[in-house]
């Protein structure tokens, strides 16, 4: 399986760290975030990545051609930001028409990706997505999933108010090949998972709840604590 690492982003809420360095290379515990996300998927079997470049784009080519994996990793620049779905619209060949995975690598995460691949490739049918979801300690702040006893998406509620439950939507995902067919109809080349795919997707989605560990670093108070708590791990 091919992977794709959405780190195109800017970074607005880690400045002024991010005024210097690109989100997906902050450091947590002295180790690049992407460089977590790197080792985590390529040591679990996937066999290329392809990451986004928009901010910075120097500073992550520079390091991943120091990386031990660079022989299978492809960068391609976003001139224009695509949105997450774009993204994948855009670079839709680098798949080979398989089922792929896609993760934002502005969160640091740990889970068992072979576990999640399985999952996947055992899904019931009618399945097009399967989706990381992990317990929020700001629910308000997340997408928020409510599943029906199988653990397949019935309801989601993007960063909404007092939202009915803890179970998030931890921005990785399995996708089939016919949701790319799905974003290709919107007939846009920005288009958004969370709020133009997802909710077209309900009923047709399984999660996988990640038990081990899952945090957005995107703001100085959650780098903060992910630097305290990964530390335990």
């Amino acid at each position: 399986m091919r992977a794709l690492l959405l780190a195109a982003g800017l970074g607005t809420r880690l400045r002024p760290i991010t005024d210097r360095i690109p989100k997906c290379l902050v450091p947590i515990n002295g180790k690049p975030l992407l460089e977590y996300w790197l080792d985590l998927l390529i040591e679990s079997g996937i066999e290329r990545i392809l990451v986004n470049l928009h901010y910075l784009p120097d500073a992550v080519t520079s390091f991943i051609a120091g990386s031990r994996w660079r022989n299978r990793i492809e960068t391609v620049y976003e001139r224009e930001l695509l949105g997450t779905g774009g993204t994948i619209l855009e670079n839709r060949t680098f798949f080979q028409g398989e089922p792929f995975l896609v993760a934002h690598a502005d969160n640091l995460t740990r889970f068992d990706v072979k576990a999640f691949m399985r999952r996947h490739a055992e899904r019931p049918q009618r399945i097009a997505i399967t989706m990381l979801t992990f317990d929020t300690d700001a629910p308000h702040t997340c997408g928020i999933v409510d599943e029906d006893s199988n653990g397949v998406v019935i309801g989601f509620y993007e960063k909404v108010p007092n939202p009915p439950g803890t179970h998030a939507n931890g921005a990785v995902y399995i996708f089939e090949q016919e949701v790319i067919d799905y974003m290709k109809s919107i007939g846009s080349r920005t288009v958004d998972l969370s709020t133009q795919v997802i909710p077209n997707y309900l009923g047709r989605i399984l999660t996988f709840h990640n038990r081990d560990y899952h945090r957005d670093i995107g703001a100085p108070e959650s780098l903060r604590k992910a630097e305290a708590e990964f530390r335990l791990r």
